[in-house]
């Protein structure tokens, strides 16, 4: 039952209607039993995504890369995390789509890599630290007057700041983009292709844009040993970045065969719960 009284209807019909909007554009959808439940979650999140940016509850956990070659800890990639009290913590995969769709992301964003740079200071000399940038930061925001900003404010050395995009953000590509991305790179920070093969893979922007780095998707990591098609793929990837000159980080490593695999075909570095698990400063 939709609704016994035309203001609990018109409730039912309100829901869906988020839902609907939320899927994009040209579609109905039904009101479903649970939809409500969903739609009060999300907007309890939103709330504790607002109270956390006002009142500075964010943090970042570090999880770090090693070398493979000298066995060394090289770097780290930061990771945004959300205290939720005696709960423990929300799940970035809750929160991050959420913090998208309310407009939040830009100041969490701007948030995050001022954090990030001051992080810097406190990790030991020369290990770099990866963050994290979202399509809204560059379709939305002035991420080149962001990263100068923090880096100036922070006297960080921009040759250890590693900046993460995904392929979602190439499909936009655009002359606009790509001279977004050469600037971000001028002010003297690294570009990494993030996640490579998980989504719209395109060879040309492995030559459009300045790669530094290229990760390959944990997803391809973890099937390591179990499917020679995902033992294949991670090789060629690896083969194809060392002949662009661009290193090559696999993530996601979870057990000592797929380490094993990867120093056997050259991959420049790793990280993943084998390795070191994420962690406070």
């Amino acid at each position: 039952v939709d609704g016994l009284t035309a203001s609990s209807l018109m409730k039912s019909a309100d829901v869906a209607l988020y839902f609907a909007k939320a899927e994009g554009r040209a579609c109905s959808r039904r009101f479903m039993p649970g939809m409500d439940d969903k739609l009060r979650r999300r907007r309890e999140v939103e709330q504790k995504l607002r109270v956390a940016l006002a009142e500075g509850r964010f943090e970042l956990y570090f999880q770090p890369q090693f070398d493979l070659a000298s066995d060394a800890l090289e770097g780290a990639e930061a990771l945004l995390r959300l205290p939720d009290g005696p709960n423990g913590m929300i799940s970035p995969a809750e929160f991050i789509p959420i913090a998208e769709e309310a407009g939040l992301i830009l100041d969490i964003g701007n948030w995050v890599i001022a954090e990030g740079c001051r992080s810097l200071e406190l990790l030991p000399p020369g290990m770099k630290l990866a963050i994290n940038l979202s399509p809204l930061q560059f379709e939305k925001g002035d991420i080149v007057a962001t990263v100068a900003a923090a880096l100036k404010d922070t006297g960080a050395d921009p040759s250890r700041l590693e900046l993460e995009v995904t392929e979602s953000l190439l499909l936009n590509d655009s002359f606009k983009l790509q001279a977004t991305i050469g600037a971000l790179k001028a002010l003297g920070t690294s570009i990494v292709l993030d996640d490579f093969g998980a989504g719209y893979s395109s060879l040309s922007y492995l030559w459009r844009y300045p790669f530094d780095k290229i990760k390959i998707d944990r997803s391809f990591v973890m099937n390591l040993g179990r499917n020679p098609q995902s033992a294949a793929i991670v090789r060629a990837v690896i083969d194809l970045g060392h002949g662009l000159e661009m290193s090559i980080v696999a993530e996601g490593v979870e057990t000592q065969e797929q380490l094993n695999f990867l120093s056997e075909e050259g991959c420049d570095a790793v990280q993943g719960y084998f390795l070191g698990k994420p962690l406070p400063i």
